[in-house]
């Protein structure tokens, strides 16, 4: 069997597993129809075995078509990123980073802010910031960057923690004042709880005697008459009057200054101090991915903007 197979005549018959059509891979290599399926013919003859089935109507790759298949994409995965890296320029920092953000405060405030002072020192690259999903498949979706909230499965992703970040139950004092006080985590089920994505609330006994060290946690359901992913719609319910909300400090840092909205927990004992667990807050990228200088600087001033809160 002669392996001298040439790397076009690879490409080519991945591009025809991938589009799954003659038609479709020769539109996407620019070539004609006929010129693909001569190459493809030609590897096959090459390799001596078939690559792919073809019928007047359909094509399937064959067992041997589809392992090739699929060592071929990592190799040619592989070759591209390796060509990416030899075209980068370090020197010129330019091109294009995606990034997929949680909204409000963090990403609409926070995060815009650190890339509009990027922006300003590196003018030649290009920042498109996305709020669209609270979870993205990186490879899919093309982004290099993700901001997510909370802790993480194992993604096969490199998770830099930027922060941690402070959350509250709170009302308002006209709601505080018309109800019970509440001591216990599970006074709040008895409770009108304005809701977002998060039903489950959970919380920390701390001990006094140990560092404030977690001694329990317990998790409560909340519910309540309206729920919304949005955390200033959740502020704007709380501040009517309501109900209770579970948010991060920093989203209602104005309301609480303003005595507009309160803690609604208020422990009694030093023995029993619950707090709601702070969230850490992660930058996630690529952990085999070439990185281009553009994206590695980008990378590093976040984390370092990050490492002021």
């Amino acid at each position: 069997m002669q392996t001298n197979s040439s790397l076009a005549d690879i490409r080519t018959f991945v591009t025809i597993a991938e589009q799954g059509s003659f038609t479709k891979a020769a539109e996407v290599l620019q070539s004609s129809r006929a010129h693909v399926s001569r190459q493809l013919a030609q590897l096959e003859q090459q390799l001596g075995v078939q690559l792919i089935i073809r019928t007047t109507r359909a094509q399937r790759l064959t067992p041997v078509g589809e392992q090739f298949f699929q060592q071929c994409l990592n190799s040619l995965q592989t070759i591209n990123q390796a060509v990416i890296a030899a075209k980068d320029d370090t020197e010129q920092l330019k091109g294009s980073i995606c990034i997929n953000c949680v909204g409000g405060v963090i990403g609409e405030d926070i995060l815009t802010n650190i890339i509009s002072e990027f922006n300003l020192q590196y003018p030649d690259i290009e920042v498109e910031l996305d709020f669209s999903s609270p979870r993205v498949d990186l490879i899919a979706e093309a982004f290099d960057l993700v901001v997510r909230m909370g802790e993480l499965e194992d993604s096969g992703l490199v998770a830099r923690k930027l922060t941690d970040i402070k959350v509250q139950v709170l009302a308002s004092p006209d709601y505080l004042a018309k109800h019970a006080v509440i001591t216990h985590p599970k006074d709040l089920e008895q409770h009108n709880c304005l809701t977002g994505s998060i039903k489950r609330w959970r919380f920390h006994q701390k001990s006094r005697q140990h560092n404030n060290a977690p001694i329990h946690d317990i998790e409560i359901h909340a519910k309540g008459n309206f729920s919304c992913k949005s955390g200033r719609a959740l502020i704007n319910a709380a501040k009517n009057g309501n109900g209770i909300v579970r948010l991060p400090e920093l989203y209602c840092d104005t309301e609480i200054k303003a005595n507009t909205l309160a803690p609604a927990l208020i422990s009694g004992s030093e023995q029993e101090q619950w707090h709601s667990p702070d969230v850490p807050l992660f930058l996630l990228y690529h952990r085999n991915r070439y990185q281009p200088a553009r994206l590695k600087v980008l990378i590093d001033f976040i984390c370092r903007h990050f490492n002021q809160f």
